[in-house]
């Protein structure tokens, strides 16, 4: 491998490694793989800017006043009834609940143990993209499909994998387009982050996986149109010849996670359709991109409290329902979204009532067509098998139900004024709190946080800030006549802020500049963590958050 020194690092066969090495990063960063991402980045960097612009295009026209439409251009895709994806892969074929988290150590072990059909291995929303955590939750995979990891709590509480056979299939959510990995650039310029996640974990895992009967399998987050879908496509192409994987081994679920999107499932779907499994209702970023692009549009896009929207409003039915019709009509798994709920086991009663409404919630998916549904927590897994079993049967899926009922309509997608609901004093102080107190500890390196009571991620401060800068914006009226402006939401931060448990290093004041650059600034960022992730995210200086809370054992 040939390095040279740089000014910012070593470069390694073109790629600068800028930060601190981190235990163990050397098993990661081999010549191979550094050789296989420079060769994804270059052939696909180009097009990805150009896609990057053509959103900001995008939504400067829904801000002039033009609404999404089904594309006249691609109608011919939705009108063929013909054409299928792929058939469900090995390890895919039943889905019906899926745990979500990030791949630290402990919680790969609890969601690998927690009896669900699938994990979804976050390396996006909530995973905190410092280097420590992009290169051991490299590791923590590796080291899971090894079976060499185990955990060992400050309590002296041991956390060990369960039998083979009893643990989840594996996919793994890359970092969105957007996102940059600023310690690795080429030629100065970072590599974006899901390439970085996606082409580490496809090289190291790729063989192992298919030896063990499975398969590299991905979840892609925050995609817009199906061009994008189609630039994933292409990077499908490339690594599995540069691997030479037979072409469609790999398998994609696209999160229907930002309004623009909704309108183009099946061409979603029909760009990746050899490497397609289904399609997820990534509900909370789905509120914050209806946020963000209509924040300027007035009062017809002016949702009330974020607690007050329910999976039952018109727009929202609309979106799942299409969404489990578009994804059938095709052979592709419809998943539903996220019960956030983290259980207080030192509270029974109102564990009992949660336990209910997420009941009720994925009673509501089995029953409109969807094959499975995500979970936080694991205590929360017994409850989504119990739903679906009862809706399955022995079914691993219920892909023939084809929805034919539900009509396609993209004027009922953006229904927003149908949404009941108040905008609150206590709405506005809750997305103050939540939103300053998640990104705190965001930046100390933890993207999953639980806060009262619900495991949140990157949407629910992207919510809570975005909420506020349109009802600002709006001049929208509280339930008690209040007009919220600037100024006043300026002074609730402030006693926000000093309720605050404050604590020796924490990032309070860096997390409050934040918040209030975007959520009370005259400029709108599309997504906070770039701000942050560019300015503020640095590197703990204490010592490795795994190796001070528990050892990795080697396989004997």
């Amino acid at each position: 491998m040939n390095s040279t020194n740089s000014l910012n690092g070593i470069t390694f066969n073109g790629i600068t490694l800028t930060a601190q090495p981190i235990h163990r990063q050397e098993e990661i960063l081999t010549p191979e793989a550094l050789d296989f991402v420079a060769a994804l980045h270059r052939a696909t960097e180009t097009r990805r800017q150009e896609l990057l612009q053509e959103r900001q295009s995008r939504r400067q026209q829904i801000s002039n006043g033009s609404d999404p439409r089904f594309l006249r251009e691609t109608s011919a895709i939705r009108e063929d009834p013909n054409w299928r994806v792929a058939p469900p892969a090995p390890g895919l074929e039943d889905r019906r609940v899926e745990i979500t988290g990030p791949v630290d150590r402990k919680m790969t072990i609890n969601a690998l143990n927690s009896g669900a059909k699938v994990w979804l291995a976050d390396m996006e929303d909530s995973s905190t993209p410092t280097w420590g955590n992009v290169i051991r939750g490299q590791l923590n995979l590796i080291d899971a499909l090894e079976r060499r990891i185990d955990f060992t709590s400050p309590e002296g509480k041991e956390y060990r994998l369960g039998a083979a056979k009893d643990l989840p299939t594996i996919v793994v959510r890359p970092r969105g387009w957007h996102l940059p990995e600023k310690h690795m650039l080429v030629n100065g310029k970072p590599i974006a982050g899901g390439i970085v996640d996606f082409g580490l974990y496809f090289f190291h895992n790729a063989h192992r996986l298919i030896a063990q009967g499975k398969g590299p399998y991905f979840y892609l987050p925050k995609i817009e149109n199906h061009l994008e879908a189609r630039l994933w496509n292409d990077i499908f192409i490339v690594a599995q010849d540069l691997l030479g994987i037979p072409q469609g081994t790999i398998r994609a679920t696209v999160l229907i996670e930002t309004i623009t999107a909704a309108f183009e499932m099946e061409e979603i779907l029909y760009e990746l359709r050899d490497h397609a499994s289904g399609l997820n209702a990534g509900r909370w970023d789905y509120l914050f991109s209806i946020i963000k692009n209509f924040r300027t549009r007035g009062p017809r896009f002016v949702l009330p409290d974020r607690n007050q929207i329910t999976m039952t409003a018109p727009f929202m039915r609309a979106y799942t329902e299409q969404l489990v019709r578009a994804c059938h009509r095709r052979g592709a798994m419809a998943i539903g979204g996220m019960a956030a709920f983290v259980p207080n086991r030192r509270d029974h009663d109102a564990n009992a009532i949660a336990m209910e409404k997420v009941r009720a919630d994925k009673t509501r998916e089995a029953n409109d067509g969807f094959d499975g549904s995500w979970v936080a927590h694991p205590d929360l897994v017994p409850v989504a098998l119990e739903v679906f079993n009862a809706t399955l049967g022995e079914r691993p899926n219920q892909l023939d139900r084809l929805r034919e009922d539900v009509v396609p309509d993209d004027r009922a997608l953006l229904d927003i004024a149908a949404t009941t609901g108040l905008i609150t004093e206590a709405g506005i102080r809750s997305n103050i709190w939540v939103g300053i107190q998640y990104i705190e500890s965001w930046l100390r390196g933890h993207g999953a946080v639980a806060l009262n009571n619900l495991m949140e991620d990157a949407a629910t401060a992207e919510i809570s800030r975005s909420q506020i800068w349109q009802w600002i914006y709006a001049q929208a009226i509280t339930d008690d006549g209040e007009l919220v402006t600037a100024e006043w939401v300026a002074e609730l931060v402030d006693e926000e802020f000093d309720k605050l448990p404050r604590f020796d290093e924490d990032r309070f004041d860096d997390a409050r500049e934040i918040f209030e650059e975007v959520a009370l600034g005259t400029v709108f960022p599309a997504f906070l963590t770039i701000p942050a992730y560019a300015r503020f995210l640095r590197e703990s200086t204490d010592r490795d958050d795994e190796h001070a809370t528990g050892r990795v054992l080697a396989a004997v």
